[in-house]
């Protein structure tokens, strides 16, 4: 059974425009399905307004959704009480992007660690401060600097004390929502391998946000690559980034730059932009930027689609390989 368990969740926003007022529904999700195993890393990507922030937020009922399934350790989660969606909580914890505004200005980082604790009722003072103790060290914050604030540290040393306010209450998934595109390349590093450190040693499941692909591929195990509030493309990194099988993603990943100056990797560029989620194309919804789009692709909304093993990809014209794969492994 897996950990989490995503089954066509929606998440639409309804918004007024023009002058007089007229009602527009925004599909930020728009019938997203997926699975997440224990200890397990599956990243998210695609280009601004893809929907993969309101997929997180969803996924941890900070945002209702509008329709679909959640499920954590085969327990249906999407409409929980508050009281009990309260508890949950202390295993689904996210990371937020800009660590300066997640963090509040006007406390110190013992206060702000502390806090999941007490709202939680874990411990007494004394219980509380020896958990902040263990996880500063952990995360690389010396303990002289409990009371300092937010702003006297530097952007990576923030983003450190926002993860572990994530791991104060032992959570077992993380929603990372791009958490080191803030961040120097340098640091960026840094704290991409205290996440992969903490994951072995807390045994954590992480669903990684990002737009960038390079990030991804460090730290995921699996890869889903979204487009207008759907999954086009999911699949192991190795598989994911070696055989792209979407249009889409072999654009996403023909902007990849190469560290060796001496290879070229030929650059798909995408015409036009990324079409508004209120009014999304018919039919696939890449086929306004596909180079190989044809008039099926209009009409046919194609669904994921084992394309080979454990490679899944929503595009007509990718053609399955699960016979051929399986003639080379009985050979």
């Amino acid at each position: 059974m897996p950990m989490l368990e995503v089954r066509d969740l929606k998440q639409h926003y309804t918004i007024k425009k023009g002058f007089l007022g007229e009602k527009k529904t925004v599909k930020a999700v728009d019938g997203v399905s997926f699975s997440l195993e224990q200890g397990e890393t599956l990243g998210i990507v695609g280009e601004s307004g893809c929907g993969k922030s309101s997929l997180g937020r969803s996924i941890l009922q900070l945002i209702k959704p509008t329709s679909g399934k959640i499920f954590f350790n085969g327990r249906d989660i999407t409409h929980l009480p508050r009281g009990e969606m309260k508890a949950l909580r202390r295993d689904m914890q996210i990371v937020f992007q800009d660590p300066y505004a997640s963090l509040n200005p006007r406390s110190t980082v013992k206060t702000i660690l502390e806090t999941p604790l007490i709202v939680h009722g874990i411990g007494n003072r004394a219980a509380r401060m020896e958990i902040i103790k263990g996880l500063i060290d952990k995360i690389g914050i010396r303990q002289d600097q409990l009371d300092r604030y937010p702003h006297e540290f530097s952007g990576g040393q923030r983003q450190r004390i926002g993860i572990a306010r994530a791991l104060t209450l032992n959570p077992r998934l993380i929603i990372a929502d791009e958490p080191v595109s803030a961040l120097d390349v340098s640091v960026q590093s840094q704290v991409l391998n205290l996440m992969v450190d903490l994951q072995k040693e807390m045994n954590l499941s992480y669903i990684f946000i990002s737009h960038d692909l390079s990030v991804v591929q460090h730290i995921s195990d699996r890869v889903a690559v979204m487009y207008l509030g759907k999954i086009v493309e999911i699949a192991s990194v190795e598989e994911l980034y070696v055989n792209p099988l979407h249009p889409y993603t072999k654009a996403l990943l023909s902007a990849v730059p190469i560290p060796d100056p001496t290879k070229k990797r030929e650059r798909i560029i995408l015409q036009g932009d990324l079409p508004s989620p209120v009014n999304p194309p018919s039919g696939c919804p890449f086929h306004t930027r596909c180079p190989i789009a044809t008039p099926e692709c209009k009409v046919e909304t194609p669904g994921l689609r084992e394309k080979a093993m454990d490679h899944w990809a929503a595009c007509i014209h990718v053609q399955p390989e699960l016979n051929k794969k399986e003639e080379l492994i009985i050979s």
